[in-house]
Formats: C-alpha cells, structure tokens, sequence
C-alpha cells in the first residue's frame, strides 16, 4: 500500500456515505487528497449491501410512518416532504453522473417499481384517507391515489387479494413514481468512478483503530491492516467516520467533547425471502403498511419487489432481533464497549421510556419460520412456507441521545455529530440513510469544507450537479426536476 504522509481528507468506512462524501468532494475540487478505508475485503459489505437494507428509495411516498397522527387527529408531514425532497437530491447526483458518462446504466442500480400503502380495519383505513387528503394538496404528492376497492388493490397487487372479500375493510394508496434501489451495485458504482476518474482508490482490509489529534495538522489515524498486521499512522486535515453501526465505537475514542452522552442499541434482521418464481413474477410492487400498536416504526412490515443483481425477487419483512454486535461482521462485545460514564444515564433512561420496545424484540427474536409465515399471510392469506426462505439481514444501531426530561431517549434516523471547527465528522444512525446519502453528505461537506463552498466557481458547479442545493423548492422547478432526472435515469 503506498499511503501519502496527509491527506485532505480521510473517509472511514466503504459504505454509500463515504463514496457520496469523497465523490461530492471531487467533483467540486479535483485536487483535493482523499484516502477511503475499509476493514472487510470489499466494499459495501456491511449496511450499503443489497441484502442488508431494506432497498427503497425512501421517498416518503408509501412509509407511513414518517407521517403520524398527532392527537388533534392531523397528520404530521413535514418529515415526509423533507425525505422526499432528499432522495431527490440523490437522485440528481445519479442523473448527473449518467450525463457525464460516469454511469453507463442506471438501471443496474435503480429500477421503477410502484410504491404502495395497504392497511386493514375502519381505524386504519380512515388515518390512511386522512394521509392521503393530506399529501394529496402539495404538489410533490399531487400524482398520489387512493382507494377501498378491492377490484383496484387486485389491479394494484393481486398477491394481497387473493381470497379476499369485499366486506373485508381494507384501504390503500399509491405512487407511481416509486424506486427499487440496489444500493450495493450504487455504492460499488460510486467508488469505480473515484478510482477510474478521479485516482481515488479504496484500501480494502484496513481496519482504523484510533483517531487522535495532532499537534501539527488536525487528526493522525492509526491503521492496521487485517491480512498483514501491519500498521500505519497516517494525518489527516478532515476525518469522516462512517462505518455503518462501527461508528459509535470509533468516535467514542475520538477526543471531542460534542461525542459526549452518546449511546447505541443494535437491532439485527431477517426477511423472508420468495423461492417460487411463479409467485416473484405476480408481484411487481412495494407494498407497505403500519406497524402494529405500541411496536418501533423499525417493524414496519413490506411486501417489496426487489431487483437484485439483475434477477427479480420478492422479500417480506423485515423482522427483528437482537445482536450485541454493531456490524454483522463485528464482535459479541461491542454493546458492551460501548458503554461509557457519560452515556450510562441516557442508556438507562432511553431503556425505562423504551419497554414496549424490548418487548417486541423478545417477541420477535422468539419468532420460528413458521410464526413469521404467520405475519406473511396477513398480506398474503394462501402464503405457504415451502415457498419461502429465511435469509439473515444487516446490522443497525440505532442512536441513544441525552434527553434533559427524561435521561436518554432512543432516536430512529441518522445524526451527524461534528466537532466544532468541523475537522472530525461523524455519521450515527440507521434508516432513511442509503436513500438520503447525498443530502446527509453535504451537510457534512459544509461543515468539513465552509471555505471550499464560499468559492463561488465551486458553489455554482455543485448547484448545476444538485439543481435542489440551497434552492428553494417549488412547484415548477420540482415538477421540472422530477421529470428531467426520471428520464435521464430511464425511471418514467
């Protein structure tokens, strides 16, 4: 490996963040020196992989809930017009890497697949309606559908319907403007850009064991390379942690005050994979519905069409469990690391306010196939266990925050945590993350690099790659947007 002495900028981590950080950077400032880091032999094998995540493009469009009722009987929408504006943004670096001719097929990684909501019982179908009237007004949810007829849901998704009656209450909605993202293939596309183009490869079985600072440039990185042992000390102006669930543990060795009072609970998954080609190919839709009283918004159950390395596939879940790894690959000891002084406090207090949590995670860690076959046929009534395969999903931690009224309290999203003059940034957190990358990375960039983006060359260059950076959003410009990238993209 021929490391330089220093570099720009050193990214932690071969995920979707890294390679949205690290290109962004270059696109804007070829010049810049970056090194990107792995511990696993490959990128994209922890979070970002194809079979770890849930693979929607998380747009707000079908996830309900990013939209809850409040206890005036509205419903809140605010965090689904700011994730739908998001995953916009991604995709304009997607149409704008395809009209350069860095991507030479977007549809290796994005595909248009209807995003769809679906809930049973008068109570739910009612709060969907309510949604859907909602939405409905603002013009990036005006193209949205709604319905109770059983004869529409059959055309929408017939796998739902079938033996299904009309005196069964049942309400759905749709958007037909709906993706299916592999974000493995993406992020794999991401870093073949920043080797080929910009001679920026990714150094594979790299594991970075401590981040200090230093006295004559910002931060020294201590490596160790898995296969060799060797290890290297390598200084950096800028450091950006994403490791995926990895991160907590690094940037609690990392001396910065706003790391304080951090904490993490990790969450493993499973899905239920479709082994029956007959049954993959009667479905071509994402389906999703609410997650049952007092359960985590994590446990939403979807029904999704997923195109996976080029084959078509179907998978329901996701369903919980417990791990005290952070990574899939990592150690049966990182819960247990990663309790500190500082956090024991929001810890407890995010565990007393989050019972119904750790019920529903017994709950589900209890679950054999069979009962999960059991939540199946809720969607599906004729599902048969023959049909279906268990595959083990990816790691998530989610983030545990000081809370001054309540200790701690457990938060689903991501955070970025930064130091002061923005030379060390970390990333926290779990879903929507892959599908809002782009968006969560220019934060970081504002922070790292403030005087990279008051050059005004460099500003109106990132504006012309991301038409939706520092613009306000309207009707026109977002229409205008949408159908632009959508066709670059062969999403129409």
């Amino acid at each position: 490996m021929n490391f330089e002495k220093e570099y720009d900028l050193i990214c932690v981590g071969g995920g979707i963040m890294s390679a949205n950080l690290a290109l962004l950077a270059k696109l804007i400032a070829p010049k810049i020196t970056i090194l990107i880091v792995e511990r696993l032999q490959d990128v994209a094998l922890e979070s970002s992989a194809a079979w770890n995540n849930a693979g929607t493009g998380h747009a707000a469009l079908c996830e309900l809930n990013y939209c809850p009722e409040l206890e005036n009987g509205n419903i809140a929408v605010d965090k689904a017009f700011k994730i739908c504006e998001q995953y916009e943004i991604s995709k304009q670096l997607w149409a704008y890497l395809t009209e350069k001719g860095y991507i030479k097929s977007p549809n290796t990684f994005v595909m248009p697949v209807k995003h769809h909501s679906w809930v049973t019982g008068k109570v739910n179908s009612d709060y969907l309606e309510k949604r859907f009237n909602t939405l409905k007004s603002h013009f990036m949810f005006d193209t949205m559908e709604f319905t109770r007829s059983l004869e529409k849901m059959t055309e929408w998704f017939p796998l739902i319907t079938e033996d299904r009656t009309e005196e069964e209450v049942m309400a759905a909605s749709r958007m037909d403007r709906g993706t299916e993202v592999n974000y493995g293939a993406l992020t794999k596309t991401l870093f073949k850009i920043l080797e080929e183009e910009f001679d920026t490869p990714v150094y594979c079985n790299e594991e970075v064991l401590d981040v200090d600072p230093d006295t004559e440039i910002d931060w020294t990185v201590a490596l160790k390379n898995t296969k060799t042992g060797k290890k290297h000390n390598i200084d950096a102006k800028h450091v950006f942690i994403g490791a995926g669930g990895g991160s907590l543990l690094l940037l609690q060795k990392v001396e910065i005050e706003e790391k304080e009072g951090y904490g993490g609970f990790p969450v493993s998954g499973e899905w239920l994979v479709c082994n029956n080609k007959n049954i993959i190919e009667k479905h071509n839709a994402k389906v999703y519905s609410k997650a049952g009283i007092g359960d985590p918004p994590m446990s939403t159950p979807h029904l999704d069409t997923r195109y996976i390395d080029g084959k078509k596939s179907l998978l329901f879940g996701p369903f919980a469990g417990f791990s005290p790894k952070f990574l899939k690959e990592g150690s049966n000891l990182d819960l247990l690391k990663s309790v500190k002084f500082d956090n024991i406090s929001p810890l407890l207090g995010a565990f007393w306010h989050n019972l119904p949590l750790t019920k529903y995670l017994i709950h589900q860690v209890m679950m054999n196939k069979e009962d999960r076959m059991e939540a199946l046929k809720k969607f599906m009534k004729n599902a048969k266990s023959e049909d279906w395969d268990v595959l083990k999903a990816g790691q998530r931690v989610q983030i545990i925050k000081e809370d001054t009224y309540d200790g701690g309290r457990l938060q689903f999203g991501t955070e970025v945590i930064s130091s002061k003059d923005g030379s060390i940034t970390c990333l926290l957190g779990a879903s929507p993350g892959a599908s809002t990358a782009t968006a969560i990375m220019l934060d970081v960039l504002e922070k790292a690099f403030p005087e990279s983006l008051q050059d005004e060359k460099k500003m109106d260059k990132l504006k012309r790659i991301i038409p939706f950076y520092k613009t306000e959003i309207t009707e026109a410009n977002f229409k205008r947007e949408l159908n632009r990238v959508n066709k670059i993209l062969n999403l129409h």
